[in-house]
């Protein structure tokens, strides 16, 4: 059975994207060594990111490039407070925030390296979803 799940981001800079998710969404350091930043949710140890450069020699080459075709999924109190969070950081917006009908409000922004964030805090569902999938 699965106990944890550990997000890994392969970054051009390691100490950038440290400052990235901390200061976005107040990530804490929980090891950090010069191939591996640890970073852990003061509330909640079980949510986890690692942080390490792309051209270390533990990640395989083939897997050394900019992602794409994914986005990580950041579930908040509020998004519109790590939003305003965001634009204080000039970070670039994809979407602003927008309640969605499946219940969450979200906003998508991107890291230094190109990942996709999708940040949301949770709503109400709209009407027609309830009836459709709720039911």
């Amino acid at each position: 059975m699965i106990s944890e799940m550990v997000t890994a981001i392969y970054v051009d800079d390691l100490v950038a994207s440290k400052s990235f998710y901390c200061d976005l969404l107040e990530l804490e350091v929980k090891f950090e060594a010069d191939w591996i930043v640890q970073l852990s949710s003061a509330e909640n140890k079980n949510i986890n990111l690692t942080l390490q450069p792309r051209t270390n020699a533990l990640i395989p080459k083939r897997f050394q490039t900019s992602p794409q075709g994914f986005s990580i999924a950041f579930v908040v109190p509020s998004c519109d407070d790590i939003f305003a969070r965001a634009i204080k950081m000039g970070l670039e917006v994809i979407s602003e925030p927008k309640n969605e009908e499946y219940g969450q409000r979200r906003f998508l922004t991107v890291d230094p390296d190109g990942a996709l964030l999708d940040v949301s805090s949770n709503c109400e569902p709209s009407k027609e979803f309830i009836e459709r999938y709720m039911s």
